[in-house]
């Protein structure tokens, strides 16, 4: 089953409207939330970036966070996962043709559920990066939030998957590491964790903002930095965060071999060991040593 607008109703039977702004214009907002035991991580987090993404556009939430909440908690239930992906869209509903929203009517919004993919705790992702042909634009207002205009991050994707690589690096319009495609760029190097800023265009990751509140109680606090892709090259470790990879290895950028020191594998380490204390349960956090 899905949530669509209030109501549960079987995914085959789901319907939005064609004039949805969401599909026409991508003017929408959505989330992706991993879900364990049947609980939503971090919610009150991707909510904020939820309400923060809505007031830029002005675009208003129809559900308050409670029923937003329970209507998660009960289509987790209802489609009998535990562990899981959830998917939060609002759209700013149906309006007339024309980029103009006056007129719009009621927003619409859709919750989905999907299988989480495996993540090893003892072998965390090994990714290949090419560097995409397309770039953000450095102090992109909407670039830290999760609109429904995607069209960069699937052709950057796209461009990745035919080069035989696994994800696309994202620069903006000045040279700096961005992002990538589905998520946050860290490295390592001088012996701290670094990434990039807001203000280069990055996304507001919620697993970023986890990576670095825990590196700051672990007394290692992680750096925004501006960088050229000659600094990954040059690093200890590179990793791609986000919510379905949790942190994925970089071994190679544009077919050059990336260090592989032990401060990767230490990072996904500390993520997952910080999942498991915020949320109360049993995740395996793997072996790796401390060398974050």
């Amino acid at each position: 089953e899905v949530f669509l607008n209030g109501d549960f109703v079987p995914a085959d039977a789901a319907r939005v409207s064609v004039f949805d702004r969401s599909f026409l214009y991508g003017d929408g907002l959505f989330e992706t939330i991993r879900c364990h035991d049947g609980l939503p991580f971090a919610w009150a987090w991707h909510l904020d970036r939820l309400h923060a993404g809505a007031e830029f556009p002005r675009l208003r939430l129809p559900f308050g966070d409670e029923a937003l909440l329970e209507a998660a908690l009960e289509l987790l239930r209802r489609n009998g996962l535990a562990d899981a992906m959830l998917r939060l869209h609002v759209s700013r509903g149906v309006g007339r043709r024309g980029y103009s929203p006056t007129g719009a009517g009621e927003p619409g919004v859709v919750i989905t559920t999907h299988p989480a993919p495996e993540v090893s705790p003892e072998q965390p992702l090994r990714w290949r990066l090419v560097t995409a042909p397309f770039r953000v634009a450095a102090g992109d207002p909407l670039a830290p939030f999760k609109t429904a205009s995607r069209l960069l991050n699937v052709l950057a994707r796209q461009r990745a998957e035919e080069a035989g690589a696994d994800e696309a690096l994202i620069l903006n319009t000045d040279g700096h590491v961005a992002g990538a495609a589905s998520g946050n760029v860290f490295w390592h190097a001088g012996g701290a964790w670094h990434t990039p800023p807001l203000a280069a265009g990055a996304l507001a990751g919620i697993t970023r903002r986890c990576l670095l509140e825990a590196l700051a109680a672990a007394g290692r606090p992680g750096r925004e930095s501006l960088a050229g892709p000659e600094v990954l090259l040059a690093a200890d470790a590179v990793v791609v965060a986000s919510t379905g990879v949790e942190v994925a290895r970089v071994g190679s950028l544009d077919g050059l071999a990336l260090a592989q020191g032990p401060a990767g594998d230490a990072l996904h380490r500390l993520y997952r060991k910080a999942v498991a204390e915020a949320t109360g349960r049993r995740i395996s956090v793997g072996s790796a040593g401390d060398a974050f």
